[in-house]
């Protein structure tokens, strides 16, 4: 018979109905029993020449062995997924009817010597077992094309490589040849069925061209060691994807076969530090808060980690209705899941309505407002400064005046490092904003003012890693606007939970500022998602590479780097992550004057007098146009030894790392 219609055999076999599959297995147990009778029979008499009496047991011992594993269940279990359940019940049916055949021969004084018994209890424990996971392992193989599978090597030979390792054989396009660990004393072992080996044999598996694609499965390794352990596989050449963290497979958000590429915020940046919970709960726990720009990147990251610390309800003041929607069902569900009942109040409004904030903190009796709402893509910002000016300076000034008049005790406002020197409009709004906050606590007022300033926040709209993850899959070339161009970073959730213990230190007008942590050159970072995606640069020295990296020149108001400090002057607080900043700010009188000008400029739609007034009062802005140099980056970096994952976004965009975080009202 040609392969082909071994393979047509094979399917129809496995196509065919439950109880037809049931009745072949049936039909080769009926003939493998009765040679394990036989065989029993050998071994105890040392011969082949045996006969069996009397003539009935032989179909009689198969007619009750064969009843007494149907009923302890083996056949109601699927080849294909055998597991522990399918040995207990060979093991305790070929129990019952070993006993059943014992005690028929007992009381019909048959001479049959009872280790014959024994034996082809062993005998058929044996073959049924080994029958079953041999047609699992060879048959269902076969069939499935699991030798055309791809073949991959897991790195990690704990319990999630091993889970891993089972569940990429039992189906998937992956076959697992190889599991990695750097301990020595899982090496040269076999976990579900895989070689374990060391760092040596797979180097080995790329040279030879048998393993393109590493999968990480180390859920809880610390963040350090994970750059490490990236960095070297980088080197090889690989793909490198991995298994979701203990924490999204214990929450149920994904399961541990669900292969995904290396998530950059996984791998950007040192360990989180553990929130204070003391500092977390102090605005929150008991309290009603409102939380502008909620649909935003962080303001709907804030509202996921406050849900988590029981307040008594939580606003959500949105413009977009879309965005608002979409917050306000997941948080919902996610207190459904959770089995709490915090309200949740969607309210659709802007910002620079003084009247309506107001209204909204009083109906709700607001404790503590979060201030997210911005305009923050620079070059959006940049072509429309009115639009920036009214949002991101007359939205904060109406809204910290509502939250006062209303009795809100605490107003936190989320801010930026583009407000550090800004050589943009949207950095110099962000910084006049902190400036009104400044000018409102000096005056004196029973509201709490504060600022908390931070970089780049990885997964934000605008951010960089979505669109070089798109640039890639389509094949490029990944943009980058200026080779030296750096940024911080930090993740969404981290960021958020510094935002709220930052908060809860505040006295009144402080600036305080996150630690960001080392800064990232943004070539290194294209470089690296190209590698680690098992692509190569295609460069002078690589013309044949997969990727290319093209510069398209920093845009009006774009930065080569972003700083945290306006000054050298800052002290640490009581949390090692935070620290405050001490900066100059205008008086009450001087901030007055300066928010008329700009309600004139406003009024007569005078865009350039908008960016004069912003020169004049905001320290440090040097708007950079088109065409000037950007001078050397004022602090040192260092390069980029992580790695990032595959995503969507628009092909041909240069790289902007405008994420400062907020939502557009």
């Amino acid at each position: 018979m040609s392969s082909f219609s071994e393979h047509r055999l094979l399917n129809a076999v496995l196509d065919s109905a439950r109880w037809q599959k049931r009745a072949i297995m049936l039909a080769v147990d009926g003939l493998g029993l009765p040679l394990m009778l036989w065989a029993a029979y050998a071994l105890r008499f040392s011969t082949l020449d045996v006969a069996i009496e009397p003539w009935w047991l032989l179909p009689g011992a198969v007619l009750i062995s064969l009843a007494c594993l149907y009923i302890c269940g083996f056949y109601r279990s699927i080849v294909r997924y055998l597991g522990a359940e399918a040995v207990w019940s060979i093991v305790f049916g070929m129990g019952a009817a070993v006993v059943t055949l014992a005690g028929m021969a007992y009381m019909m004084n048959l001479e049959v010597p009872r280790s014959v018994f024994v034996i082809f209890w062993v005998l058929s424990v044996l073959y049924l077992g080994a029958s079953r996971f041999v047609a699992r392992r060879v048959l269902f193989r076969l069939v499935s094309g699991y030798f055309n599978r791809e073949p991959v090597a897991i790195y990690g030979a704990g319990a999630a490589g091993g889970q891993l390792a089972a569940a990429l054989q039992s189906a998937g396009e992956l076959r697992p040849v190889l599991i990695v660990d750097d301990e020595p004393g899982k090496q040269n072992m076999l976990l579900s069925g895989v070689p374990v080996s060391g760092r040596g044999r797979l180097a080995e598996m790329v040279r030879e061209g048998r393993v393109r694609t590493v999968l990480l499965a180390m859920p809880s390794m610390p963040r350090h060691r994970r750059m490490a352990l990236v960095t070297w596989l980088e080197k090889l050449g690989v793909r490198v994807q991995t298994v979701p963290s203990f924490v999204d497979i214990a929450s149920g958000r994904a399961r541990l076969e669900e292969i995904k590429d290396v998530a950059i915020e996984d791998l950007l940046g040192r360990d989180p530090v553990p929130p204070r919970r003391d500092l977390l709960s102090r605005c929150i726990a008991g309290k009603n808060v409102l939380v502008t720009g909620a649909g935003g990147s962080i303001g709907s990251e804030l509202c996921r980690q406050i849900i988590k610390l029981g307040p008594s309800s939580l606003v959500l003041l949105e413009q977009s209705e879309v965005a608002l929607y979409d917050i306000e069902r997941e948080l919902k569900a996610a207190l459904r899941a959770a089995d709490l009942d915090i309200p949740i109040v969607p309210m659709l409004g802007s910002v620079v309505n003084r009247g309506y904030v107001k209204r909204l903190c009083e109906n709700h009796a607001i404790d503590t407002l979060y201030h997210a709402a911005a305009y923050k893509h620079v070059p959006i910002v940049e072509g429309n400064p009115a639009a920036g000016v009214r949002n991101n300076i007359l939205g904060t000034l109406e809204t910290a005046q509502g939250a006062e008049a209303a009795g809100v005790k605490h107003f936190i406002l989320i801010s930026t490092d583009k407000a550090v020197r800004p050589t943009n409009v949207m950095g110099a709004t962000k910084r006049f904003a902190e400036m009104v906050l400044q000018a409102m606590a000096a005056k004196g007022s029973a509201t709490v003012f504060s600022m908390v300033r931070f970089g780049n926040v990885l997964g934000s709209s605008g951010s960089v890693v979505p669109l070089f993850r798109d640039q890639i899959a389509r094949g490029g070339p990944v943009t980058v606007t200026h080779p030296d161009v750096i940024r911080y970073f930090m993740t969404i959730p981290e960021a958020s939970q510094l935002v709220i213990q930052a908060g809860a230190m505040a006295r009144g007008g402080e600036v305080f500022v996150l630690d960001m942590g080392e800064p990232v050159r943004i070539v290194d970072l294209a470089y690296t998602l190209i590698r680690l995606m098992g692509l190569t640069v295609r460069d002078e020295s690589n013309p044949e590479g997969d990727i290319e990296v093209a510069f398209t020149g920093l845009r009006p108001g774009e930065k080569l780097y972003e700083e945290l400090l306006i000054g050298e002057c800052s002290t640490h607080t009581e949390h090692e992550m935070i620290m405050q900043a001490s900066e100059e700010m205008l008086d009450l009188e001087e901030m007055l004057r300066a928010l008329e000008a700009f309600r004139g400029a406003l009024e007569r739609g005078d865009s350039e007098g908008i960016k004069a007034l912003l020169r004049a009062y905001v320290n440090g802005y040097m708007p950079r146009l088109p065409g000037d140099e950007p001078g050397p980056p004022r602090k040192s970096h260092t390069p980029l030894r992580e790695t990032a994952t595959l995503g969507m976004a628009r092909p041909g965009d240069a790289a902007s790392i405008d994420n400062t975080p907020g939502s557009v009202h």
